[in-house]
């Protein structure tokens, strides 16, 4: 069996190295556009920031590494067309084109960034945070001296890590978002407030309802146009979000969403015969929607990788199906951390639920142990079977671990009262005898 995987970052190499163990006589050559391989662009933000020097550690694994469990890793090699009627791919590699065959195909491409249509993108000064180069890149032209302000564009999880990075790093910072708040996609508004107010607390220049109109400057950036003003800057870090980098598909006729994420079913297959995806480049069952979603996020690139190494080398067998995300995610913002699980209540509404919420203030633990803080909670969940349907947390201390307690209440279908008398740990330095969580649970009514 010929097993192809079109990627080797965290869905491909997670197939890869499953698919191995499974079917160890398979014969399995990942091709990978760049050079690095099993690479986790979530801690660029941090090198960024000199939280660590070493680069490598965001490269958990070698193409030598790999080929000595038996994989192929060709680096450099992008696959340009797919023939899947013919089960063969072109891939072009070093100026050159050539023609492969396949048995069985995983495409796990990945994402690219998504660009404001705005002139002077292409100014020195003007960066983006996706791949390692862009880091190198990013870190090197902050330890410049004459770089003393940044205005990063888009408020989503790296926006928000990247203007914490220029902090550390001692720069002056404005924040730009053409929504009315930060993080409009993650969390509802009455969480990302907070974000908001620990960022404005240290001095970031915050700016919502304001949309990048072109970059000026001659050879180097040396400011902004917004359509509201005009403002002087040394370095701008764009941070709008991806999208799937799925565009050498289009005449493959593969069932897409709208933005290019390729539909898989719960076994990771697509609609092509014998080729499945997972990753960036794909969409996600919702395992509380029911719904086929769009989360680009480590943890289920990871996940449904591994699942579909174990589906795609079998020769006989019963294929897995994968549980479903809940879009469980967390972010640090300076002191607060926060982190979310299941559906907001927007996606609730959406999905059709009959959405009820609440949204809590309580403190981390007891108020004799140093160290207590705010924390603040909001929970959705059906109006009639009290289910819990996802829950936000934000706080200076303890805010992402109660979410994975959250997300395990959500997984199993826990309703709110359920959660009111939850058995959850308590020491006076951890907790509160009743619990954000139980208190949250009570009030839901």
């Amino acid at each position: 069996m010929k097993i192809i995987i079109i990627g080797g970052e965290a869905a491909g190499m997670s197939a890869a190295a499953k698919a191995r163990r499974v079917n160890p006589n398979a014969d399995i050559t990942v091709y990978e556009a760049s050079e690095i391989i099993s690479f986790g662009a979530c801690g660029l933000p941090y090198y960024v920031a000199d939280e660590f020097q070493d680069s490598g550690y965001m490269a958990e694994f070698t193409p030598a590494q790999f080929a000595e469990r038996g994989v192929t890793v060709k680096t450099g090699h992008r696959v340009t067309k797919v023939d899947a009627e013919n089960k063969k791919l072109e891939i072009s590699y070093d100026g050159d084109i050539f023609v492969t065959e396949y048995d069985r195909l995983m495409i796990a491409t990945g994402a690219k960034e998504v660009l404001p249509p705005v002139a002077g993108l292409n100014k020195q000064g003007v960066h983006t945070l996706r791949v390692m180069q862009d880091g190198l890149d990013l870190k090197a032209a902050v330890h410049n001296e004459n770089c003393r302000h940044v205005t990063v564009i888009g408020s989503g999880f790296i926006g928000l890590e990247v203007a914490e990075a220029m902090l550390h790093q001692g720069k002056s910072v404005r924040l730009i978002e053409r929504a009315d708040r930060l993080i409009p996609d993650a969390f509802d508004a009455e969480i990302s407030v907070h974000f908001h107010a620990e960022l404005e607390k240290s001095g970031v220049e915050i700016l919502t309802s304001e949309s990048l109109i072109s970059i000026e400057g001659e050879e180097f950036v040396t400011g902004i146009v917004t359509d509201k003003s005009r403002y002087e800057t040394d370095l701008v870090v764009v941070c709008t979000g991806v999208k799937p980098n799925t565009d050498f598909l289009k005449e493959t006729g593969i069932n897409t969403l709208a933005n290019g994420a390729i539909i898989v079913d719960r076994q990771g297959r697509t609609s092509l015969p014998d080729v499945w995806a997972a990753g960036d480049c794909t969409t996600i069952w919702h395992a509380v929607s029911g719904k086929d979603v769009y989360i680009p996020l480590a943890t289920g690139a990871n996940k449904l990788g591994r699942m579909i190494g174990d589906n795609i080398a079998q020769v006989n067998g019963e294929p897995l199906e994968f549980p479903g995300s809940l879009g469980t995610s967390c972010v640090r913002v300076l002191n607060l951390e926060a982190g979310r699980t299941g559906l907001s209540e927007r996606e609730a509404i959406d999905a059709g639920f009959d959405t009820k919420t609440i949204v809590i203030k309580d403190k981390c633990h007891t108020n004799y142990c140093a160290g207590q803080s705010d924390l603040h909670m909001k929970l959705v969940y059906e109006a009639d079977s009290k289910r819990i349907l996802g829950a936000q947390i934000i706080g200076y201390k303890g805010a992402v671990h109660r979410i994975d307690a959250m997300a395990v209440a959500v997984s199993m279908g826990v309703t709110t009262t359920q959660l009111g008398m939850m058995d959850f740990a308590y020491a006076p330095p951890f907790a509160r005898t009743w619990d954000i969580m139980n208190v949250a649970g009570n009030v839901a009514k």
